[in-house]
């Protein structure tokens, strides 16, 4: 579900023109052919520009301040563990729980020992992805939403839970299958629970047919056999109807923005409170489950081998997507960073955004911190 938009304005900070010519650089480079960049302060934007066009062609159209990007893993952060806090803060959900308590078919031998707190810190034991990824793994077929989630039952754990971190995308096929058991679809949930109340208005997954236009392409997918646009790129989540825990949000930068001024502002959003400042802090801080892993709850902190750069500070936290997006917020700071970018456009085989994302946070904190 999503609501009509409004009319966003470009906005220019007067001391970013190195960021915004490193930007430039990147597309003449061909790390993306177009991207927008947000940088935002608790009160407000403070810069939002698009550069770029939607894909290399000739007569591209270029890309907007409001051009929807598939957000991909972004969803962990932005959606699922979103609604967790919420969830934890209702009393509804406890972080120290067995899977099992709520899915007994998931609960077989060591997996009896994974609690919600190991999903979200990616130390749960999973895989990262089905074997071979999805299509291989499903033999090219389209299996049901139910077909995936016994898939993921049977598993077998790849390390015991609590041991190591190695980020997953099955981990969070398991929270979704706990928060639909109990809260219903979540594109329903997120939307009345989550989007509409931020005033995230052009935010979630399966984008109006309207809207194509707007949309950035992503892969010419061999697997579907077409040029992905206003279609999400994840295969998992594509044969989930483009509803998945996991992938399957897309956005715009001014809806990410409110969405980080509401972690800039301890929960609160417009003045009123919307998440409590403790809350923020438990799921934003390093759990320190595992030693010397970076890992928050759903979201990541700075470390030398993640995009979060060399120059924010150690109470920050993000998240990125494999299309070519990013979030990173500094409350220390008081600055968030948006890049939404189609990085996979034509293929994915193209990582340069991975040496890339850093330099941006580089360069943009050295502007304004």
């Amino acid at each position: 579900m999503v609501a009509e938009p409004g009319v966003v304005a470009v906005v220019r900070h007067p001391r970013l023109g190195a960021v915004e010519a490193l930007i430039e650089q990147a597309i003449a480079e061909r790390v993306f052919p177009g991207a927008v960049l947000a940088v935002v302060g608790p009160d407000g934007l403070l810069h939002l520009a698009a550069y770029g066009q939607l894909s290399y062609g000739p007569d591209a159209p270029p890309a907007a301040v409001d051009t929807l990007y598939d957000l991909a893993s972004l969803t962990k952060v932005v959606g699922t563990t979103t609604a967790v806090m919420r969830l934890v803060e209702r009393g509804l959900l406890d972080l120290d729980r067995p899977v099992g308590a709520d899915w007994p078919a998931f609960a077989v031998g060591e997996r009896a020992r994974i609690r919600l707190v190991h999903l979200l810190t990616h130390s749960a034991g999973l895989p990262p992805v089905f074997p071979g990824h999805f299509p291989v793994y499903f033999r090219g077929r389209t299996p049901s939403r139910e077909e995936i989630y016994e898939e993921v039952a049977r598993r077998p754990l790849e390390y015991p839970p609590g041991t190591r971190t190695v980020y997953s995308d099955l981990g969070f096929l398991v929270l979704g299958r706990l928060l639909e058991a109990l809260v219903g679809p979540l594109d329903l949930w997120f939307w009345r629970e989550i989007f509409a109340p931020l005033g995230m208005v052009q935010t979630g997954f399966n984008p109006p047919r309207a809207w194509r236009a707007r949309c950035a392409p992503t892969e010419l997918c061999p697997w579907r056999g077409r040029l992905l646009i206003g279609e999400v790129h994840d295969e998992c989540a594509f044969a989930m109807g483009g509803v998945a825990p996991h992938a399957g949000l897309f956005s715009v930068a001014a809806d990410l923005a409110r969405f980080a001024r509401l972690f800039l502002n301890d929960g609160r959003l417009d003045g009123q409170p919307w998440l409590h400042p403790e809350t923020i802090r438990l799921f934003t801080t390093r759990a320190g489950l595992v030693p010397g892993s970076s890992r928050a709850l759903g979201w990541d902190t700075p470390s030398p081998t993640n995009a979060a750069g060399q120059r924010m500070s150690p109470r920050a936290f993000g998240h990125t997507g494999f299309t070519g997006t990013s979030l990173w917020v500094d409350p220390e700071r008081g600055l968030a960073v948006i890049l939404l970018s189609n990085r996979v456009h034509p293929c994915r085989q193209n990582t340069r955004i991975i040496a890339f994302r850093p330099r941006l946070h580089d360069a943009v904190f050295a502007a304004l911190a």
